[in-house]
């Protein structure tokens, strides 16, 4: 399991869907962590409505408030805390009839806490059960406490269609995998989300072609961990090896799932996250080459760059495979972009552990990264048998020391674009003016550029001039390829 890709600007937001009329009960649902969260807001959603609620952004009129959690880092359950004192506070003194209810990995871990000890909230449900709400409400309505947190090894929602909440209409996420096999001690998530599964591939493309039908031109393939898909008929993933000869024939792995979906959408552009390095095979890297619209850009989490300290982590990789694997791919496509999870300060690491990661940073040179210090979850292997030793200083010294070596080579990595023509997908206004158009290149970075009379959904070109560590900044030649 990796650290999934948390963006801070999207903690916390409230989904807002188009109404239904005939719809007469109203749900604000908040979303924190990772993508496969929000993904699943959409879920949540797509079932709520069709149990008579719609959407609003006015807590104060809710009639059901969910709050779907991550227990990923420390900070996004203290957040959540304070969300839900705040939502029962409202409860108390404005609308007594409303519900509260916690979603997703924190609540899994915390519902006897939520339930039984806090009491602040009236119902609690699984990444798993989200099927089991219609059912749990009507508990509630009964004036019980409702709680399935029962992680399942089939349920992948595959015959959910989702409703895109909070969408700019042009990227989407389409979730692939649900859970975890990969036992990294730092990480909850295989005791929050269950074993490994993956979702059948007819559903998958089923999805996109109605993404596609509505205009949209970027899909995002979502999972723990995408490599690792293996759809054989169904089942987990660690039970293939039981699978019969003709379900092994059959079988589908990612680089064929990805081919298929790049192959039957030539207009429409795929990225994937997240990806676990011991799964990424070459077969994906050489269908990524292959394929134009397939991005040029993995996130391919590494942690540390120490292996004592990988092992340590139950990490199912060296330092020297890492090395080998970042070869390989800056060998078939020269220019990809990688970036990075990493942990500074993990039990036992030494200053020796902590320069074998800077090497590292220097060695691979990542265009970006999510750097975090270590903070001990409660109900991971690490937690149980090990001893959080790193004093907080020395922690904050070697996490800046991390970042302050990832700004540097990111200036230097983004600056390679200068003089270039690259191929950017407009997403939205530009954060400094209105006037200006935003979108990413195939590597990810966001470019901008003035609007003149392009709009969001067109594949434009755009010749780069300037940029900053994180953007890119040129003038629009024309339309790509992928738009005739």
């Amino acid at each position: 399991m990796e650290e999934k890709v948390i963006e801070e600007s999207k903690q916390g937001t409230s989904m807002v869907l188009e109404t239904k009329k005939e719809n007469q009960k109203k749900l604000f649902i908040e979303s924190y962590g990772c993508q496969m969260n929000f993904a699943d807001s959409e879920v949540v959603a797509s079932i709520l409505a069709n149990e008579g609620y719609n959407t609003t952004q006015v807590l104060e009129e809710a009639d059901l408030v969910l709050v779907n959690t991550c227990s990923i880092r420390d900070k996004a359950e203290v957040t959540v805390r304070k969300r839900l004192q705040m939502y029962n506070a409202v409860k108390r003194d404005i609308n007594p009839k409303m519900k509260v209810g916690v979603l997703g990995c924190m609540a899994e871990r915390l519902k006897e806490k939520f339930l039984d000890e806090e009491k602040i909230v009236d119902m609690v449900v699984g990444p798993d059960a989200y099927k089991d709400i219609p059912n749990l409400l009507r508990e509630v309505e009964d004036g019980r406490d409702a709680i399935n947190v029962i992680l399942s090894r089939e349920e992948t929602y595959a015959d959910i269609s989702p409703v895109r909440l909070s969408s700019n209409g042009i990227t989407a996420f389409v979730s692939i995998t649900r859970g975890c096999d990969n036992m990294c001690t730092f990480c909850v998530v295989p005791f929050t989300r269950g074993r490994e599964r993956s979702r059948e591939p007819e559903s998958i493309i089923e999805e996109i072609a109605d993404l596609w039908s509505k205009g949209f031109k970027e899909v995002t393939l979502l999972g723990q961990n995408v490599d690792s898909y293996l759809w054989y008929g169904g089942g987990l993933k660690k039970d293939f090896e039981k699978a019969s000869d003709m379900q092994k024939a059959t079988s589908v792995d990612f680089a064929q799932l990805l081919d298929r979906c790049a192959t039957q959408f030539p207009k429409m552009r795929f990225r994937f996250s997240t990806s676990n390095p011991q799964d990424m095979h070459l077969e994906v890297i050489e269908v990524m080459a292959k394929h134009h619209n397939i991005c040029n850009y993995i996130h391919l989490p590494v942690q540390s760059g120490s292996t004592r300290i990988l092992k340590e982590m139950n990490r199912q990789h060296t330092r020297e495979e890492y090395i080998t694997l970042v070869d390989n791919i800056y060998r078939i496509i020269p220019d990809i972009t990688l970036s990075q999870d990493i942990i500074a300060g993990f039990p036992t690491e030494t200053e020796e552990d902590h320069q074998d990661t800077l090497s590292l940073l220097e060695y691979v040179r990542y265009d970006f990264g999510f750097m975090f210090s270590y903070s001990e979850r409660p109900g991971t292997l690490a937690a149980r048998k090990m001893e959080d030793d790193i004093p907080e200083e020395v922690k904050k010294r070697r996490l800046q020391e991390i970042i302050e070596v990832q700004q540097r080579i990111a200036l230097e990595r983004t600056q390679r674009f200068v003089g270039q023509t690259v191929e950017v997908l407009v997403e939205k206004d530009s954060k400094r003016s209105d006037k200006q158009w935003s979108g990413r290149n195939s590597q990810s970075t966001v470019v901008v550029f003035p609007k003149e009379n392009y709009k969001p959904g067109d594949f434009v070109l755009v010749k780069i001039s300037d940029c900053t560590s994180g953007t890119l900044i040129g003038e629009a030649v024309g339309y790509s390829e992928i738009m005739n």
